[in-house]
């Protein structure tokens, strides 16, 4: 393994309860094509920037926090989007299972493609968050810059290969709560092997002065987080 790697690190989060089973350390990761309209994290969009660190000195200063993890904790990465660090990824996961830590990812799953990289680094992941934004390709292209054929296509990847999933969809009231397309996404979902868990994540504003800061129009000014009700119904219909 080699220990000069750089990856770049926009944030660390010690005490993850939201990203993965039990307590997480999670490792935001600096970087990101998709430009999604209700985005709360677009300080990790530019591809240039954050904190450079080796696989090997960030996982020295994450495994002082493995007391906290327990039986059931880990390490989560995040971001930005993992797969454009994926060999980073992978050497500072390997350094995990060398130690018996539990790995997942959080991705949105762009820019997947089939790969030998993408292989090595699935073979130390224990999970994947799978992010499905929108089951119409052309709404999601409007929605995230992107289509979503190779999304979906590596879910069926996780699920013909073994692999454990969560399977995450943001809920936005007249924007990604269509009932067809929530129907379409359970039926996908039910065709797949690995799937753990199903959440639907409510739309929050927490993000809209990050957009701000950065000069950025916010593209859903006005937009409330869904109701109780909305939320509900989306479970009946997802999960």
């Amino acid at each position: 393994m080699s220990e000069m790697r750089i990856g770049y690190v926009n944030a660390l989060e010690t005490f993850g309860l939201v990203d993965g089973p039990g307590v997480r350390f999670v490792v935001f990761l600096q970087g990101c094509n998709m430009r999604c309209r209700y985005c709360h994290n677009p300080e990790t969009w530019a591809l240039s920037g954050g904190e450079e660190w080796t696989a090997v000195k960030l996982y020295d200063h994450v495994k002082r926090y493995k007391p906290y993890w327990k039986n059931n904790g880990g390490i989560t990465v995040s971001g930005g989007e993992p797969l454009l660090q994926m060999e980073f990824v992978t050497e500072f996961f390997e350094l995990a299972k060398q130690d018996g830590v539990h790995t997942a990812i959080d991705t949105s799953g762009q820019p997947f493609c089939e790969s030998a990289a993408f292989e090595k680094l699935m073979e130390v992941t224990d999970l994947v968050l799978l992010d499905i934004k929108e089951w119409d390709s052309d709404k999601h292209k409007a929605l995230t810059g992107f289509g979503n054929e190779n999304i979906l296509a590596m879910a069926r990847w996780l699920s013909e290969h073994g692999k454990k999933m969560w399977i995450r969809h943001v809920l936005v009231p007249n924007l990604t709560d269509d009932s067809a397309s929530l129907q379409a996404i359970h039926d996908f979902i039910a065709t797949l092997n690995g799937v753990e868990r199903v959440e639907i994540l409510p739309y929050h504003t927490f993000g809209i002065a990050k957009w701000q800061q950065l000069g950025l129009t916010y593209p859903l000014e006005g937009v409330q987080p869904p109701t109780a009700e909305q939320i509900e119904l989306a479970k009946k219909i997802t999960v």
